[in-house]
């Protein structure tokens, strides 16, 4: 594969997966509640209601918000460890760029791929490391009691802090799994817009909810718009 070949198969797998997130980010202001990611944060605003307006469910709240403080930890210890470890595979790459100091740097398309993969790793890093600090602050909230003037003066910013930190959540996971087209990309270049084709068919999938015909429901519920 020549040179320019490889550049315009990186370029078209880096196109597809940027033109799914600018579509999407264009449907969740037009069809908000068809789209997962703002149906889910209306689901964490709405329980976070739910269990204010429950006396008792102290307790509950806490755990529940520890249970995906935990899950957000996970992943940003897990963009951590891929972060260091595809910048210890890229200083090779980077030695043989940057390292002579008398002629030009070498810019080549496996760098410019590395770049990008580590870019994604430190996205998904620091979304998740964010969404902790969120849940964090949302654990102190739910755990006071129910009905005191604290919780009262404090709901509007719990509520606000719960759904944050899932959307921060769902970047972190999302930018995870935008790695995998890019690593296909940099074993074989051609290998990347096929899989940038296969992580944007898996995606469609994930991020509709409901249906534009009649209302998705939940056996022993109600219906969900």
């Amino acid at each position: 594969m020549t040179n320019m070949t490889a550049w315009l198969a990186a370029l078209a797998t880096v196109a597809i997966l940027v033109s799914y997130e600018i579509a999407l980010a264009f449907g969740h202001r037009q069809r908000p509640k068809r789209l997962a990611r703002t149906a889910h944060a209306a689901l964490r605003e709405e329980w976070f209601d739910a269990v204010s307006a429950q006396k008792g469910s102290e307790i509950l709240a806490v755990q529940t918000l520890r249970n995906s403080l935990m899950s957000a930890t996970m992943t940003a210890s897990t963009a951590a460890l891929a972060l260091m470890g595809s910048a210890t595979l890229a200083a090779p790459s980077l030695h043989s760029a940057f390292g002579d100091a008398h002629g030009l740097p070498t810019f080549t398309v496996r760098l410019a791929l590395e770049f990008v993969l580590m870019s994604l790793l430190f996205a998904s890093l620091l979304s998740s490391v964010m969404a902790v600090r969120y849940y964090n602050h949302a654990g102190f909230i739910s755990a006071m009691p129910v009905d005191s003037d604290a919780r009262n003066r404090w709901s509007d910013a719990g509520k606000t802090y719960v759904r944050r930190a899932g959307i921060l959540y769902s970047w972190g996971l999302r930018h995870l799994v935008l790695v995998a087209p890019v690593l296909a990309s940099i074993l074989h270049p051609a290998a990347g817009p096929v899989a940038a084709l296969g992580v944007v068919a898996v995606l469609i999938s994930f991020d509709r909810f409901g249906s534009t015909d009649e209302p998705t429901r939940v056996v022993g519920g109600p219906a969900i718009p």
